[in-house]
């Protein structure tokens, strides 16, 4: 089957290429290179079946495919306020562009949507039926309205035109490939750690977050992609074990050795205190659950950053 994979060149994007190469998928990858990297694909644009275009999918773009995955838009709030229009820009004309090409090709669609469709919630852990705690003209709307507009989309177009529309909410993910300026909390941790700098922790450190190794994720994306019979709601996918900004940085500076010292400073504005993933639909729907621990999965990414760095 032909995939085409918008933002392929980014951390998460460059796993699901590596896992879809392994399944003699036919894969297009579309990036603009604003936060991607070839780096990340290099090893794969020699295979006969993966072709790499440089490409805004901001404009339309034609190509009759079976399956688009649309993992194209900045992920780190860093990546994101930089260019807020162009987030949400992407996020919106995105996937207006790519579900017209699906209804003229007849292609599936899977999103690739965010735990940050739920804002700051007021109820944990979050599962696909809670509508969320979002500000909506806050520094961090470009990018969690843009994704809950995008999955307005891809129901409007499942109800109104009969699309196989999938729509996955990806809770915090780690591993190789992630930027060493990436700006979110596990590549900011080992990097500062690996350099014997502080480690910069915003409030109290008090908040928490689900970590979810990236080949867990991967493996729950595909089994997404090739359950056969439609996807009614959307899916999230994360890793349920919850841990404080705290915690996790008294073990990255366990497991690197550093000498590094944690550092406080003021939480930024829309900041959520809490984030644990219900993955009863994924269990259900696609048998799926996590298997790395984070204490193994910190392991494997710090030895990529020491690779990197």
């Amino acid at each position: 089957m032909k995939v085409l994979l918008t933002g392929g060149a980014g951390f998460l994007g460059s796993h699901l290429c590596e896992k879809l190469s392994l399944h003699d998928f036919e894969i297009v990858v579309l990036d603009d290179l604003s936060t991607g990297s070839l780096n990340n694909i290099e090893h794969l644009k020699s295979k006969p079946n993966f072709k790499f275009v440089h490409y805004d999918v901001r404009k339309p773009y034609k190509i009759n495919v079976d399956i688009i995955l649309n993992f194209a838009c900045p992920a780190s709030p860093i990546a994101y306020q930089r260019d807020p229009v162009r987030t949400i820009e992407t996020n919106f004309l995105g996937m207006i562009n790519l579900l017209h090409l699906a209804s003229e090709t007849g292609a599936m669609v899977v999103q690739a949507s965010t735990s940050e469709i739920y804002g700051d919630p007021t109820e944990s852990p979050q599962n696909e039926e809670y509508w969320g705690n979002v500000n909506p003209i806050g520094i961090r709307s470009c990018y969690d309205e843009g994704k809950r507009a995008a999955e307005t989309l891809c129901f409007d177009y499942k109800r109104q035109y009969g699309l196989d529309t999938r729509v996955v909410r990806i809770f915090n993910t780690y591993g190789p490939n992630m930027k060493q300026s990436d700006g979110r909390v596990v590549s900011n941790f080992i990097v500062q750690a690996l350099k014997n700098e502080p480690l910069t922790i915003y409030g109290k450190g008090d908040q928490s977050r689900s970590f979810c190794y990236v080949s867990d994720l991967v493996n729950g994306i595909y089994k997404l992609i090739t359950l056969v019979k439609p996807v009614e709601t959307p899916i999230n996918l994360g890793n349920p074990n919850e841990f404080t900004v705290l915690d996790l940085a008294k073990l990255v500076i366990k497991l690197t050795g550093s000498r590094s010292k944690i550092v406080h400073k003021p939480l930024p504005e829309d900041d959520p205190m809490q984030r644990r993933p219900d993955i009863s639909k994924a269990s259900e729907l696609l048998g799926w659950q996590p298997v790395t621990q984070l204490h193994d999965g910190l392991e494997k990414t710090i030895s990529y950053f020491k690779s990197v760095i």
